[in-house]
């Protein structure tokens, strides 16, 4: 990489730091969940491992390239004064690719020393910096030159905040800022956002400006800048703009009269109980929501969230965890309306609602919220990136005839984007990923995720060390071991997924063909264990010493799924799904036309692991076809797939 000035390579060093906002505190009812740092959490995963690698040794760099071909970090340099000419780029908000790609450079630079790529960020966050114009404003569009602007952008600061994403663009500076601060304890970029938010407040609030962003994380960014420097103003200005919402008949320039919904301006939060419109700025929305309703606190906050996810879950969210069924505003669309083949799903989305599903559970203790957290990782999420790292899925579909140009303009994964936000937000989630994994509330030690790790986690004031070894998601047996200086008391939560009892993300939209469930089975030290569940997890209360095993074993079953037969287009078809994981079907992998290929005539589906295929995966094989994780398909070259068959 190229570097705009050379810096020594500080030690780095292990600070708290949560992936995407999620350094969080909860207080309600009584309950506090606070995630383990994912700098306790080193992960030693077979099936992830090399994913982060691929995403901090190509992701990362070629995403940075990027940023650099497209005239992303030249406008800095441009509003700075670096170097002359105009804007480059068809959109006024390309800030924001720089940011979250610094973002996930930063939760990477925390796990894995990169010299290099620490003194390249030094030379960024510089041009940044030198961007900045004195009263803290920063958006390069309009700094370059003022009288020609792009037309989103509106005449003067501020004018068209439904369309310039000027505060869309401060919150992913927040954001970003925030990250590089804790991971390496370096204030350039903080001191920047800390500017920018003084002059935020002082535009924006009760005795001010009265507006709200058209694309929502100006909160987000807010309530992390909260978090960083322990300025409640920041929490506040937070549910100021959330506050905002439903008061689009006095906005100026205001593009959606006919469609508030889009941008969620077409109710008070509190009183919104369906998601509605452009899935990211919903999921990002969301998220601002659960951190006020946790950190103020304010239960109707978390009241009002609680009923849209409930309409998600039942009726608006894809087998996928995909979010988004319209092209069309890449929005939601009607309780059951998913189509397959013209699914928008964006990946930002997913990774949004990765996030919102955290909070929620770290509100709540309650497992249903995972299930949908780790359904949309393992397929919605992991889905947007290819095996190689370096092309991207912007839209995430169940089915393709290997000729839609679905993927804006595309039938398969591209390099890049003209907007390029979802390959910049997997750069940033992949690596906060550690910090999903455990989570604490008061004795309580909670397991979320089975990923093979090394952690020390703090319980009441004793430091308890955790590996745990699994070969999930391809095998269901997990072990952990403890380890500790002295005997430690702890009530030990072990999630029990829920397709493991028969139910599929907490909701009603789908159900497995057979009503069979093989139960899990817990052992402490050889010895097995009941499963006493409270809102789906396995407590183990207990005095803990040093060497104690505990061994869960998940059967892992080829099952059919089913759709609620509103779901007009998967009336009379089933889909697979072994574990987390849903499966597709390629036409290179079957005897017959897909459109011909019926799951009801099969029987004996068998599990077999594939080393040579796609890195190495297990498949669901049949006497016609073989299939796929989903998040795998295209990675072969671009051909038919389905999700849902003929039942």
């Amino acid at each position: 990489m190229k570097q705009e000035r050379t810096a020594a390579a500080p030690a780095i060093i292990a600070l708290t730091v949560w992936g995407l906002g999620n350094f969080i505190v909860i207080f309600l009812a009584g309950l506090q969940g606070i995630p383990t740092p994912f700098t306790s959490v080193l992960v030693r995963d077979a099936f992830w491992l090399p994913r982060l690698e691929t995403n901090r040794s190509v992701s990362i760099p070629s995403i940075f390239e990027k940023c650099e071909e497209s005239g992303r970090i030249g406008n800095f340099r441009r509003a700075a004064g670096l170097m002359e000419g105009p804007y480059r780029g068809s959109m006024p908000f390309d800030d924001t690719e720089v940011y979250k790609a610094i973002e996930g450079a930063s939760y990477s630079l925390a796990q894995a020393p990169d010299p290099e790529l620490d003194a390249y960020l030094d030379g960024v966050i510089s041009i940044i910096e030198a961007a900045q114009e004195p009263d803290g404003y920063l958006y390069t569009n309009r700094t370059i030159d003022p009288s020609n602007v792009h037309p989103f952008a509106g005449p003067t600061r501020w004018s068209s905040l439904v369309m310039s994403h000027e505060l869309y663009n401060c919150g992913h500076l927040y954001e970003a800022a925030s990250a590089h601060y804790l991971a390496t304890g370096k204030r350039d970029l903080l001191d920047v956002a800390l500017r920018n938010a003084e002059l935020v407040l002082r535009e924006f609030g009760p005795s001010a400006r009265h507006d709200v962003c058209g694309h929502q994380i100006v909160e987000l960014g807010l309530a992390r800048l909260y978090r960083t420097v322990h300025d409640r103003r920041y929490l506040e200005e937070a549910r100021f703009f959330l506050e905002e919402r439903g008061r689009h008949e006095t906005r100026p320039l205001y593009m959606y009269e006919d469609n508030p919904g889009y941008c969620q301006d077409h109710l008070p939060v509190t009183r919104q109980t369906e998601a509605v419109g452009h899935a990211v700025r919903a999921m990002y929305m969301y998220c601002g929501m659960a951190d006020v309703a946790a950190l103020l606190p304010d239960p109707s906050y978390a009241a009002a969230i609680e009923s849209v996810w409930r309409d998600v879950v039942d009726s608006k969210i894809y087998l996928t965890g995909g979010l988004g069924a319209r092209h069309k505003g890449e929005a939601f669309g009607d309780a059951y309306e998913l189509p397959n083949a013209t699914a928008y799903a964006e990946t930002c989305a997913a990774i949004g609602a990765v996030m919102w599903n955290h909070r929620l559970f770290l509100l709540t203790g309650e497992a249903r919220y995972v299930d949908v957290l780790e359904q949309t990782l393992y397929n919605g999420v992991l889905s947007g990136v290819s095996l190689s790292g370096r092309e991207f899925f912007y839209t995430n579909p169940l089915e393709s005839d290997g000729l839609y140009a679905f993927n804006h303009g595309s039938a398969g994964r591209r390099e890049w984007f003209d907007v390029s936000c979802c390959p910049t937000s997997l750069c940033r989630f992949l690596p906060s990923l550690s910090g999903y994994v455990y989570s604490t509330a008061g004795s309580s030690l909670y397991v979320n995720l089975f990923i093979a790790n090394e952690a020390q986690v703090e319980v009441e004031g004793s430091r308890i060390g955790l590996r745990m070894e699994t070969a999930y998601p391809w095998a269901g047996d997990v072990r952990i071991t403890i380890s500790l200086v002295r005997t430690a008391h702890a009530h030990l939560c072990v999630r029990i997924p829920g397709w493991c009892t028969g139910s599929i993300m907490g909701g009603n939209l789908y159900r497995f063909e057979s009503g069979v469930n093989t139960p899990a089975t817990l052992k402490v030290n050889g010895t097995a264990m009941p499963l006493v569940l409270e809102n789906g997890y396995a407590v183990i209360d207990r005095d803990w010493n040093d060497g104690d095993a505990i061994e869960l074993s998940l059967p892992l079953l080829a099952r059919k799924v089913l759709c609620d037969p509103r779901v007009l287009e998967n009336r009379g078809k089933a889909a697979l799904q072994r574990g987390p994981l849903v499966y597709c079907v390629e036409a290179r992998d079957s005897d017959v036309p897909l459109d011909a290929l019926s799951l009801g005539a099969e029987v004996g589906l068998t599990a077999a692991w594939r080393p040579d295929l796609l890195g190495g995966v297990m498949s669901i094989e049949s006497r016609q076809f073989r299939a796929v994780p989903y998040y795998s398909w295209a990675n072969r070259g671009i051909g038919p797939m389905r999700v849902w068959l003929r039942g």
